[in-house]
């Protein structure tokens, strides 16, 4: 019962949201207004589906632009960290996200990261312009296991999204999502309520490192994620 309700809380408040979230992305360029709208969105459903998010390390949290990796074990790890990682930040997808409506419409106007992997030559340049734009102060969250857990476990993380920070350096900040595997172990019909957790840890500088030390990097970052799920476990 939970679960249809979920369902029916999902598709009611992305039809209140959606045009008002996509209005903001054409009058704030910045992103800034959208990013409050899918915030907002996102506790809503959240507390919908009955999920209460307990948020730890704001020490962590860094002034300027970073890179924000966490694990991903479900669709709710979307709304979990939209709506309590408090940071104005942009996500890295994949640029065939754009051609989905409203959602990839919204990615585009608010001024996510896309991502070209068709093409080397594309992809690069990509690369490049996202590094650009970290640089002059975007922050951005990556989900470097590249797909979903299928066990709830973290994954090895993937090298390219800790280039990106290389290359743009700034510092990558893990964040551990605990216990959201158990609350939605076969997808949103098997939701259930109950308590996550979201746990910003220490950041890692990136100044000195070769970028040949990228797949380093993943592996440190990965570590770091993966200790913190067990340790709350």
């Amino acid at each position: 019962m939970r679960a249809l309700l979920g369902i029916a809380a999902l598709t009611l408040l992305t039809l209140l949201f959606a045009v008002p979230a996509l209005l903001a992305g054409v009058i704030d360029r910045t992103g800034h207004t959208p990013h409050l709208f899918v915030r907002l969105w996102s506790r809503l459903l959240l507390k919908a589906l009955g999920i209460r998010v307990e948020v730890s390390g704001d020490e962590h949290l860094e002034r300027g632009p970073a890179l924000y990796a966490l694990n991903h074990a479900s669709a709710l790890d979307i709304p979990i960290v939209f709506g309590h990682l408090p940071v104005d930040f942009r996500i890295i997808h994949k640029r065939s996200l754009i051609l989905v409506p409203i959602v990839g419409w919204f990615l585009f106007l608010s001024g996510h990261i896309a991502i070209d992997r068709g093409r080397a030559f594309r992809a690069k340049r990509s690369l490049e312009s996202a590094a650009r734009r970290i640089a002059e102060g975007t922050s951005v969250v990556a989900f470097p296991e590249g797909t979903r857990s299928n066990d709830g476990k973290v994954g090895t993380f993937k090298r390219g999204s800790f280039l990106l920070a290389m290359n743009a350096g700034v510092p990558v900040v893990p964040v551990a999502l605990v216990g959201v595997k158990r609350l939605i172990p076969r997808g949103l019909f098997s939701v259930r309520s109950g308590t996550v957790q979201l746990r910003v840890l220490q950041g890692i500088t990136v100044t000195g490192r070769d970028r040949e030390e990228s797949g380093d990097l993943a592996r440190d970052v990965q570590a770091a994620v993966a200790r913190a799920c067990s340790e709350a476990a």
